[in-house]
């Protein structure tokens, strides 16, 4: 997260007051005189009140472990150093949000991020809030920020972790590079806030697919130009000029909603779930006072193969059938046919593509094999056979 991130929460009211912190303490006096209230009244509402917040417990039980693990880590921090040193925003609060996402694909969060790689990533990560509330949670996890944007050069997850003597890995990378990542492979990522600030969000996008089962973002969205002119129903994005939102020229691309799914698409993602808050209905890519904000989960979409016709027709001479495979989250796949389970033969390649087979044989077995580009990871696998007279 970068400095300049910060200005979008820092426009003021009338008053002076922030906006964010206008909301920060509303949230602070809302369950004071809820509890207030709920002291006086009649016993049956009472105990509708307690039956809601057992149920919120056992339906989202990561909400108030969240809420108490940020008053901790403000303690440390303070402790550690001033609070301006500080990323001043709690990326905690993003808890709530992904487990009403989780809810709504009737998945469990932890259980997503515990898979075969036993490893997950925050990208964007500030002071690495989310990845130590993770780790607490008992997961392997990367911390991942570009140092050079990052609010305090990436100093406070440094100190972060020595203060809580954590295992959580801290990497500097570029996005906008062509980068890579330390674990190459992970049960999921986290992308929040981080995607309208990349020059190339399709590249970024598809590499990430390359490496994670699922991926946790959200981003800025934007309804309608500042104008009035409508965006909702176009797959498009919208470039800002370097200082037009927030004074930032890290601000890049601002997808209209359809724009946003469209992307996922095209770069080998499945959309499970998806919420947006904020401004709803006439947000902008670049008001501060019409802000949206879209949250998603994402699974990477298997790779298809297919071999049609399969079995093979009889006729004279050998028959034919034609393979059609695609990676999905375009790397380039290589082919390889085994006849009768011999050796291996390169047969084709391509990230997307189709080619035919025409030496398909009666009383033979023929498995097709779609690999990575390297010929290390079986991606996909056909048999194909010919039917007899």
């Amino acid at each position: 997260m970068t400095q300049k991130q910060l200005r979008v929460d820092q426009n003021s009211n009338a008053s002076g007051t922030t906006l964010t912190e206008t909301f920060r303490q509303f949230y602070d006096w809302l369950p004071r005189v809820l509890c207030n209230r709920l002291e006086g009244a009649p016993a049956a509402f009472r105990e509708l009140e307690r039956k809601r917040k057992t149920r919120e417990r056992t339906t989202y039980p990561l909400r108030q472990l969240a809420r108490t693990t940020q008053q901790n880590f403000w303690e440390i921090k303070l402790a550690e150093r001033p609070k301006s040193f500080w990323y001043p925003y709690s990326t905690l609060r993003n808890v709530a949000v992904l487990e009403e996402l989780c809810s709504k694909a009737d998945v469990n969060l932890l259980e997503l991020c515990r898979g075969v790689h036993e490893k997950v990533a925050d990208i964007g990560a500030a002071d690495g809030d989310l990845a130590f509330f993770l780790e607490k949670l008992g997961l392997s996890v990367e911390a991942i920020d570009n140092e050079y944007t990052n609010f305090n050069r990436l100093e406070g997850a440094r100190t972060l972790k020595k203060a809580l003597n954590s295992s959580v890995a801290i990497l500097s990378i570029d996005l906008d590079s062509q980068f890579t990542l330390g674990a190459q492979k992970y049960d999921a990522i986290f992308l929040l806030g981080t995607l309208y600030h990349l020059k190339n969000p399709f590249f970024v996008l598809e590499s990430l697919a390359r490496m994670a089962k699922y991926c946790f973002l959200s981003t800025r969205i934007a309804r309608q130009t500042a104008d009035g002119a409508p965006l909702t129903s176009h797959p498009v994005a919208y470039l800002l000029e370097p200082r037009e939102c927030n004074n930032d020229d890290t601000n890049f691309w601002i997808f209209s909603d359809q724009g946003l799914k469209r992307l996922f698409d095209r770069t080998g993602w499945t959309l499970l779930s998806y919420l947006t808050i904020g401004d709803i209905t006439r947000s902008t890519p670049a008001d501060p006072e019409r802000d949206e904000r879209a949250f998603c989960l994402l699974e990477k979409r298997p790779p298809s193969f297919t071999a049609n016709p399969n079995p093979v027709p009889t006729g004279e001479g050998p028959g034919t059938t034609t393979i059609s495979w695609d990676t999905a989250d375009g790397s380039i796949g290589k082919i390889y046919v085994s006849v009768n389970r011999g050796q291996e033969l390169l047969f084709a390649d391509g990230h997307r593509s189709s080619a035919s087979a025409y030496w398909i044989e009666t009383g033979s077995e023929y498995e097709f094999r779609l690999y990575n580009s390297d010929h290390t990871e079986l991606l996909a696998k056909v048999t194909v056979t010919r039917k007899t007279k």
